[in-house]
């Protein structure tokens, strides 16, 4: 008979898989897990909250490219770690969740902490299983690695009853399988090229889809080539360098800008690595006129504004290499795109060199980018600061903005900016939050001081729900229900002992963040923001006018 449990076989499988980190936190359910870890080359990382833990899965997935991996034990911790597997889901980030749970020997009853947690999880993930019988443990983790990791990535769940996970067993790991290219037809290919040729204002929109295929030097390549000028969604930052003379910077904001005047003016849309949740096409082609070229690893979703007329499925820097091809737009440029770009860059250096306090967020996040350098990684949590990091926070690299967009859940840059330091140990890390999602998952900073995972995080204070106060000032000319009061965060991060700054001024911003940079334990900077530039800005949107 095996000395081997189910639990330990599971573990061995996860070494199998390369897994470098398990967040999560202990429970009773999940004790036999635990114990296999700690006798593993996988480093459990324990956190404050299952749904710290979760964020912490789904931004190493987005930045790796492999499965994240949390741990929760049953009932109240599988449903704290929904969130983070639901936005890891929706943001097509690959992650692994396993949790605890009863033994199957009382699941019929009614029974303590006892959820169909197969149920609960089938909303927001790819698959999800549970382990009844010891030996399909194996298929069952292959099966879950290989369903995560696969276009378009996601989230998975695996559930473990405590006395399946006590049960001996014979068995060993599955041989990993190889994922071979895949390649577009040559007729969808010579209609995109045939498409483009004709286009005379084509604009290219590019997703996340093309970071995960690592294809940035080819899309920068095409573009330069063709001479197109590129937009890419809030999760596409960095594909192009964002200092390009073609690059047209982020589209996606719930208002117009600089950027929908390209989509105005435009004949042909080719969309590279484009996901929908990632800005609706509803958003920039609500009528379904504007012609679309599709290029991804994955066939279009049906969409009455976004009815491909080439369907380019394959291997996305194969594609464009064989539609360049195919292409002849040589001399052919386009000057109204000219024009944008100079708009779009006069407008980013607008409040460049403002002094004025609490500081304008078109300030705070210029000034970031000067300080951060091109390799190094900010994490936006969700708010108000969202929609200013996503049209003014500009990227030289794919993955160094991290935006939680197709779920966009507070609470992920604390997590997130772990995971983000462990993948990433040598370079400059900022977590990014409004004072409403700093106090959702705060206390995972202690998590972050005691693994030695040191980065910033930069609060943008206004003592409210600053995003929702917006939505309400637009819509009903008044607020209500979104203010509040915090903590004195110098001295809340001195307790925890951490590093703590308040900016009192406009010029103390950039050398405090350097100093903070430095720090060799976690920092924050309480920064006072000025968002009545919220309203401002909405204004300016509604009176922008396309003209060249």
């Amino acid at each position: 008979m095996s000395d081997l449990n189910t639990a330990q076989l599971l573990v061995q499988c996860l070494e199998n898989e390369g897994v470098e980190y398990v967040f999560g936190l202990p429970g009773e359910e999940n004790l036999h897990v635990l114990q296999a870890l700690k006798h593993s080359s996988i480093q459990f990382i324990t956190t404050r909250h299952e749904q710290g833990a979760a964020f912490m899965a789904d931004v190493y997935g987005r930045l790796t490219g492999k499965a994240g991996v949390c741990l929760s034990t049953l009932g109240p911790g599988a449903t704290n770690l929904m969130t983070g597997v639901a936005d890891a889901n929706l943001d097509r980030a690959p992650l692994v969740a396993i949790t605890g749970q009863v033994g199957t020997d009382r699941m019929h009853i009614e029974s303590h902490q006892y959820l169909d947690l197969v149920a609960m999880f089938a909303p927001v993930t790819k698959w999800n299983a549970q382990i009844v019988r010891p030996s399909n443990t194996a298929e069952i983790v292959r099966k879950a690695f290989k369903i995560s990791q696969s276009e378009k990535p996601g989230a998975v769940h695996i559930d473990l009853p405590e006395n399946i996970a006590a049960m001996k067993v014979e068995g060993s790991p599955l041989r990993l399988d190889t994922r071979e290219r895949v390649y577009a037809s040559f007729q969808s290919i010579e209609r995109a090229a045939a498409a483009i040729n004709q286009a005379k204002s084509p604009i290219i929109l590019v997703g996340n889809g093309a970071i995960r295929a690592h294809a940035s030097e080819a899309l920068t390549q095409f573009a330069e080539t063709l001479n197109i000028p590129v937009a890419n969604t809030f999760m596409g930052k960095g594909v192009i360098p964002y200092q390009h003379p073609l690059a047209l910077w982020t589209v996606g904001l719930q208002q117009r800008d600089y950027i929908s005047c390209g989509f105005d003016h435009t004949d042909l849309v080719i969309a590279i690595g484009y996901d929908l949740i990632e800005y609706s096409p509803k958003r920039w082609n609500p009528t379904g006129d504007i012609p679309i070229v599709h290029v991804s690893a994955t066939p279009a979703e049906v969409d009455s504004s976004y009815i491909p007329l080439a369907e380019v499925v394959g291997d996305i820097s194969d594609s464009l290499a064989e539609i360049l091809q195919r292409c002849d737009r040589q001399g052919k440029s386009d000057p109204y795109a000219i024009h944008l770009r100079a708009d779009i860059q006069t407008d980013y250096e607008e409040h460049a060199h403002d002094d004025g306090f609490p500081i304008k967020p078109q300030k705070l996040i210029y000034d970031l980018r000067q300080v951060m350098g091109p390799e190094d990684i900010v994490i936006s949590d969700v708010g108000a600061h969202k929609m200013w990091m996503a049209r003014h926070y500009h990227c030289d690299r794919p993955n160094t903005c991290i935006i939680s967009n197709g779920f966009a859940a507070m609470g992920i840059a604390i997590p997130g900016a772990i995971a983000a330091k462990l993948v990433a140990p040598n370079r400059k890390v900022v977590a990014v939050t409004g004072d409403g999602g700093f106090m959702m998952n705060n206390q995972e900073l202690e998590t972050a001081l005691r693994i030695g995972t040191p980065f910033v995080t930069i609060i943008f204070n206004d003592g409210g729900y600053g995003l929702i106060e917006w939505k309400q000032m637009n819509q009903f000319q008044e607020s209500s229900f979104i203010k509040f009061s915090n903590p004195d965060f110098v001295k809340l991060a001195e307790a925890m002992g951490l590093k703590g700054y308040r900016v009192t001024s406009s010029t103390d911003f950039v050398p405090i963040l350097k100093q903070a940079l430095l720090d060799e334990v976690p920092a924050v900077i309480d920064c006072p923001v000025d968002y009545s530039e919220n309203l401002r800005f909405s204004k300016r949107a509604g009176d922008l006018s396309c003209a060249i």
